[in-house]
């Protein structure tokens, strides 16, 4: 298997080794250009909408893109790829090694060049420029842009010059960079001045600075920045230093940084791009946030340790102890004396007063070329009075929150630390324990955050006893795994961190933070939160963002909240400590409400209802998220089914059996556009034996028909004859002749599968008899009868049949049993010897199937087209066909991929 890479910084091309594929249009490679932008990392549906279209997408964009993705799956798959791209709502993520994307490879390599000797810096940079193989993202839409690569290539070349000049390459850089000498590109005219000096050639330097200050004066009315000034007042003092000389030695307050970094290249790219800003004479606050443990302040002092030097007046450091759990937040005064000391005042000469402190701070530090460091802050109110005046100095804060009154009154731009991708996670406990066959799985269960990380290393390394397959069952128990992250006492650990974290919070805020701890699943959006804690959406929303901002959840998408896995943990020992039994069981109940009442809508837009649930007006009108259409119902099931499953679950075990059976009933319907066989069984499963510890007798029958249903969609043994008999025993006992018909309906279907045609056909003729006047029973029986009679060989009486069916399936707007009308009229016309009709049917179908991403359908629809184009004469569109219904079937049939092999053989 061919190593997979992408190319963005040129054509935008996939390749397998070193041979280009071919992947198609400016479309399908403008959605992968997006993807491999961020891998690892989801890119919503509507922002990939937005980057191809703009503000004008065609009505069909969402099928245009899933079509893509499919495409783009099948080509992964042809070659055999370890890359993959997964659905993963709100939209879909590449999974692949970083460093298999140019783009991502020079950034890593700009990286190691940053600590590497100016010789070794200069090869691997120039190996990184090397990567560029024309304007980059070729041949995708213009809607898609990437400005940051532009970015990228400047700093790539900017650190390769400024290598080159520390090696003394002086005259080769001026032949390159005099045409590339733009005047109001102050770094690069900076670098020419540098070589033209150390060349002798002091005269032209000044000119090239007069000729950039007259263009910067012309083009924005202001003298160059002031990195440039400062080269200038240099030059014509003829006191411009060699490299190999460096500056005289400056403040440094830094502490130790770790050995090495595991992971951040983009944090890194983000926080030296700021420092380009700051040499280009713009103010520059930056704010690095996170959650408790996700290495703010190890990535920081690294950083800060790495671009030292170019900072050549020093770096000041303080901890504010904002969340410190010994210490209360240290006051401004306490840290102007500390910064003022390291400034060289003396102790006698600080002043009392803190506006005297600011006063004196500012001016020593005014005009420096200084870092400010200032980790662990808890308030913008704390951080003001310590930031520089300077435009060359630049602040970089660490905090839990995200301080966004320093975005507003200080223009402080914010990046949000998340965890580690899982190969950079692995690493940081290899550094710490050495290689170990279980690290994933342990990285796994750290949920990728570093202060978890370091905790499982240290405690390998510190007992060499202790294996890692040993922590991995230890904190493989979710009820424990917290204590199992914990050293040195009770403080030390990730329970401790978020502890901390969570008490700062305010009242509203922290009741919010706790109701979560009660509500099953893996993610909160503000209409599930207002239904819980009874408030409006507004309202909710307005306390979930509150509790982002304190970076104890993340808004991974609009209205979609998650916490860490770790912090789920904690919430979860956090709501049984500080919540009563009552408490508990009433966010239960609320949140079983919202999805039985959610869930009924959403299936009501998928496909037609039979059974008799109905939870219309169970929550206020204002508190439903909206669900037009098919499509937004599909998303809302898709999102929220690990949820779903999580709700069945703490409902069962909670004894609230009458929930259960109905909820799983209700979420059934999501079937049609997700074929999940093990997942749909346990929910049946679950819910049969909720209705019987209920004593619901017709939620059994119901449940048991969803069970025979299932058997039937997946060919499973049996075809659920046994549910379906069971089910028409019960339903006679109750008086429901609606239930009794949808049970003789199942029943038919199951005697007609398993080759008792005849009975089947009898059974069906009296369903369609007893559905008259109600559609949605007649269709279904009509369909099923006409599949009956082609088993019986009886393919005029089928095709009425089915043709009648298909009528009622377009009136009702169901499309799951359009698609299946379809498909089973062109197998009938196949079978009657009517091939155009047979194609022309099968085709449809498909269309309206990739559409509506009905991914088993489509596999079943490539196998009938196949099979048609077989027939026909076309060997080769059937083996395509064949092929693609393959790999479908791998993904979501299994079991059934033996027998479309074997067609596929006898083509070959």
């Amino acid at each position: 298997m061919a190593e997979t890479r992408f190319q963005l910084l040129g054509p935008v091309q996939l390749f397998a080794g070193d041979v280009p594929v071919p992947i198609g249009g400016p479309g399908v490679r403008g959605l992968l250009a997006l993807l491999a932008l961020q891998p690892g990392k989801v890119v919503a549906l509507d922002d990939i909408i937005d980057a191809l279209w703009g503000h004008d997408p065609p009505a069909t964009a969402r099928t245009i893109i899933h079509g893509n993705v499919s495409h783009l799956r099948r080509v992964l798959r042809d070659i055999e790829s370890d890359a993959a791209i997964l659905t993963t709502p709100p939209g879909y993520r590449l999974v692949a090694e970083p460093g298999r994307i140019d783009a991502h490879r020079a950034r890593t390599l700009l990286d190691r060049a940053s600590v590497a000797n100016p010789e070794t810096a200069a090869a691997l940079l120039a190996e990184a420029l090397a990567l560029w193989q024309g304007p980059v993202l070729g041949g995708v839409p213009e809607s898609v842009r990437a400005p940051e690569l532009a970015e990228l290539r400047r700093a790539v070349h900017g650190a390769r010059v400024d290598a080159d000049l520390n090696l003394g390459r002086h005259a080769e850089l001026i032949v390159e960079l005099s045409p590339l000498a733009d005047p109001l590109e102050e770094r690069t005219a900076g670098q020419l001045m540098r070589a033209l000096y150390h060349a002798g050639r002091r005269g032209d330097a000044l000119e090239l600075y007069r000729t950039v200050s007259r263009a910067t004066v012309a083009a924005l009315g202001v003298e160059p920045g002031a990195e440039l000034r400062w080269l200038h007042e240099r030059v014509l003092n003829d006191d411009l230093p060699a490299p190999a000389e460096g500056p005289a030695k400056a403040i440094s307050q830094l502490p130790a940084a770790v050995p090495s970094l595991a992971g951040r290249a983009g944090e890194l790219d983000w926080l030296d791009a700021l420092v380009t800003r700051v040499e280009a004479g713009e103010t520059t606050i930056a704010v690095v946030t996170g959650t408790a443990g996700v290495g703010k302040s190890t990535l920081v002092v690294w950083w800060a340790h790495r671009v030292a030097a170019r900072f050549p007046d020093g770096v000041l450091f303080a901890s504010l102890r904002g969340f410190d759990p010994h210490h209360p937040p240290l006051e401004p005064a306490e840290l102007l004396t500390q910064f003022l000391l390291g400034l060289g005042v003396e102790t006698a000469q600080v002043p009392e007063l803190l506006h005297e402190r600011v006063a004196l701070y500012r001016s020593l530090i005014a005009g420096r070329r200084m870092l400010v460091l200032l980790d662990d802050a808890r308030t913008a109110e704390q951080v003001r009075p310590l930031l520089p005046p300077s435009a060359r100095t630049m602040t970089v804060v660490t905090s839990r929150s995200r301080l966004d009154g320093l975005a507003v009154s200080n223009a402080a731009r914010q990046r949000v630390l998340g965890t580690l991708a899982p190969g950079d996670a692995v690493r940081l406990i290899e550094e710490l324990a050495g290689p170990a066959e279980h690290n994933h799985t342990l990285a796994r269960l750290c949920g990728y955050l570093p202060l978890a990380l370091r905790i499982a290393g240290a405690r390998l390394s510190a007992s060499p006893q202790r294996t890692a397959a040993e922590l991995v069952d230890e904190l493989g128990n979710e009820r424990t795994r917290l204590a199992g992250l914990q050293v040195d006492g009770a403080e030390d650990g990730v329970r401790a961190a978020f502890d901390v974290s969570f008490r700062g919070l305010p009242g509203e805020i922290a009741e919010t933070f706790l109701q979560l701890g009660g509500v099953p699943g893996v993610m909160v959006g503000p209409h599930l939160m207002a239904a819980v804690a009874q408030i409006p959406v507004a309202e909710a929303r307005r306390r979930l963002r509150a509790l982002a901002a304190h970076n104890l959840i993340e808004e991974t998408a609009r209205d979609v909240f998650a916490p860490h896995d770790l912090v789920w943990l904690y919430l979860r020992e956090l709501a049984e400590q500080e919540l009563g039994e009552k408490e508990r069981d009433e966010t239960l109940v609320w949140t079983v409400r919202y999805y039985q009442a959610v869930a009924d809508r959403a299936r009501r837009r998928l496909a037609r209802v039979v059974d008799p649930l109905d939870f219309a007006g169970v929550l206020a009108e204002d508190v439903m998220p909206p669900l037009p259409g098919f499509a937004e119902a599909q998303d809302w099931f898709g999102a929220e089914w690990p949820n779903l499953l999580a709700v069945l679950d703490a409902a069962y075990a909670a004894g609230r059996y009458d929930d259960v059976w109905r909820l799983a009933l209700l979420g059934h319907t999501y079937r049609v556009a997700c074929p999940l066989l093990d997942e749909w069984t346990r929910m049946a499963e679950l819910g049969v034996a909720a209705a019987v510890a209920a004593g619901d007798v017709a939620g059994q029958c119901w449940l048991r028909l969803t069970r025979c249903e299932i058997a039937l969609t997946f060919e499973l043994p049996g075809a659920g004859l046994a549910d379906a008999e069971r089910a028409r025993e019960l339903a006679a006992g109750l008086a429901d002749d609606r239930l009794a018909t949808a049970a003789d309906l199942q029943l038919g279907r199951a005697l007609s599968r398993l080759g008792e045609h005849d009975r089947a056909v009898e059974r069906l003729r009296t369903v369609i008899a007893a559905a008259d006047g109600d559609a949605v029973l007649l269709g279904q029986a009509l369909s099923s009868c006409a599949a009956a009679e082609q088993r019986a060989g009886r393919f005029p009486d089928a095709i009425a049949h089915q043709l009648a069916a298909l009528r009622i399936d377009r009136e009702l707007g169901d499309d799951d049993r359009v698609v299946r009308s379809l498909d089973d009229l062109a197998a009938l016309s196949l079978r009657a010897g009517d091939q155009p009709a047979a194609e022309r049917y099968v085709r449809e179908a498909i269309d309206l199937a990739i559409s509506r991403e009905f991914v088993a359908r489509e596999g079943a629809l490539r196998l009938t087209l196949g099979r048609v184009l077989r027939a026909k004469g076309d060997p080769a569109g059937a083996r395509e066909q064949l092929a693609m219904s393959v790999r479908i079937y791998e993904r979501v049939h299994p079991k059934l991929v033996g027998e479309v092999r074997a067609e596929l053989a006898e083509l070959q």
